[in-house]
């Protein structure tokens, strides 16, 4: 009878283990979802594929620079890889419960018990050694390992997907940072020219005035138009220092340890050609967080599984050895040695609601994950619309701008002209030192606008990253 349940669980060992709960089926996408964005129709961006390292598309050293600095000492990476590394070590430990688990102990102890308790003749003192070694190994009848394995190579997944998620948040963020640093530089340049701007118109209405040939409400209102234009001038500087210490936060840096090169550079980064965007399924493909939200969903599906195990029994097969002497001689003897060898079962049986309840559980959480992967989808498309829409938009909007400023320069100089020749009063050359000043402006953020547009596009696009293998 003993022999035939050993020959019979020796056996099942090396069947191939029948897991229990669904097998993963990735989730199917709306076919639509693959297709060619809406917003490839402007000659802005084109349908080529997406490159990965896209902040190198802008030709600026300096900026690859602070981009390589940020992937290798931003502090939100590190905690990223610390929490991908704690998922390969689950990983790790599930592999594990495939493998024995052995057991080794032993006890040396040194003790006198009382004489009321000691037969006559026997010594009192004594010395006690005891050891032992133990093998247990889990049969995988019903595939209660293998799911916990598949759960945890799919949160390991996801914990890849979610630190290539911060990568491409930091990437952007630094590019972004970077931006802003030398817009408002520009925009403080523009703001400064066009306090020296007035300061000249003033010399030159300040003289017509002692001349007698201007009044001295036209001193007063450019006076008035330069000390509005000066004000601006501390904003944009304290935009610009925000935006450096940001910069020095996302490169893991302190303020002061920012480089001085960083800190001086004042021009913008321009793209001298088209964004490549790829297409939908490209897209999908790239995206972290939809590549997260798939893993999550083939862990949470495991975890059915490993739920669904539980109704039926564990099996596990093991053995111990061990001896105990006293006095310390023998241990190795025949007499002390002591074995055991046979099977364990642990079934919960016939009551198994409480396991019935947690695979109802199991099963709501991947319904909601299937539920978050397909919102992921629609988002990341929306996300990707919208920039591509926005980015189209500033541009046309920053080329009308730019129309608007080179007609405003042109009506300034003439007006400027004619006012010598005494053509016009005061107020109509004011009125165009005016318009020129918030053209400039408007233009000096448009521009801002655009790269803060790029950046945006470039992050929808899930900044490149490709799926890794998972261990």
């Amino acid at each position: 009878m003993t022999k035939s349940l050993f020959a019979a669980l020796l056996a099942a060992t090396a069947l191939t283990a029948c897991a229990a709960g669904p097998d993963y089926r990735p989730p199917v996408t709306p076919p639509t979802a693959a297709a060619p964005f809406i917003g490839t129709a402007t000659p802005a961006v084109s349908a080529a594929e997406a490159q990965g390292d896209w902040w190198r598309l802008y030709e600026d050293p300096l900026l690859d620079r602070l981009v390589g600095d940020a992937l290798s000492a931003n502090t939100d990476i590190r905690v990223a890889v610390a929490r991908l590394e704690r998922a390969r070590s689950t990983l790790r430990g599930a592999r594990s419960d495939r493998l024995p688990s052995t057991g080794l102990d032993g006890t040396v102890t040194y003790g006198r018990t009382a004489a009321a308790q000691s037969f006559p003749g026997i010594d009192r003192e004594n010395r006690t050694v005891d050891a032992g070694f133990s093998v247990g190994y889990e049969v995988d009848l019903f595939g209660r390992v293998k799911r916990s394995i598949e759960t945890a190579r799919g949160d390991l997944g996801a914990a890849e997907a979610d630190a290539d998620a911060v990568r491409v948040a930091v990437v952007a963020d630094t590019v972004r940072a970077y931006v802003d640093a030398t817009s408002s530089a520009e925009r403080l340049a523009v703001a400064q020219r066009t306090v020296d701007l007035l300061d000249r118109s003033i010399r030159i209405t300040g003289a017509r005035f002692d001349a007698g040939r201007s009044d001295r409400l036209d001193v007063i209102r450019v006076t008035a138009l330069r000390d509005q234009q000066k004000a601006l001038v501390p904003s944009l500087a304290a935009d610009r220092d925000a935006a450096l210490f940001r910069l020095a936060t996302l490169t893991g840096r302190t303020p002061q340890d920012l480089p001085a090169d960083i800190r001086a550079s004042v021009t913008t980064p321009h793209l001298a050609q088209p964004i490549p965007v790829g297409d939908g399924r490209a897209l999908l493909a790239r995206r972290p967080d939809v590549r997260a939200a798939e893993r999550r969903l083939a862990a949470d599906t495991a975890r059915i599984g490993v739920a669904t195990a539980d109704l039926y029994p564990r099996i596990s097969l093991g053995g111990a050895i061990g001896t105990t002497a006293i006095g310390g001689g023998d241990i190795l003897g025949g007499g002390p040695l002591r074995w055991v060898l046979g099977p364990l079962i642990n079934w919960a049986f016939p009551n198994q609601e409480a396991i019935r309840a947690r695979i109802g559980a199991a099963r709501a959480d991947s319904a909601a994950t299937l539920a978050t992967f397909d919102g992921t989808v629609l988002r990341a498309l929306e996300e990707t619309e919208t920039a591509l829409s926005i980015y189209a938009h500033a541009m046309e909007r920053r080329d009308t701008l730019q129309a608007a400023r080179n007609a405003a320069d042109r009506a300034a100089r003439i007006s400027l002209a004619r006012q010598r020749e005494g053509q016009i009063d005061f107020l109509t050359v004011l009125d165009a030192q005016r318009t020129l000043a918030a053209a400039e402006a408007d233009l000096a953020l448009a521009d801002r606008s655009v790269a803060f547009a790029q950046v945006d596009l470039f992050r929808a696009l899930g900044g490149g990253w490709q799926p890794q293998t998972v261990g």
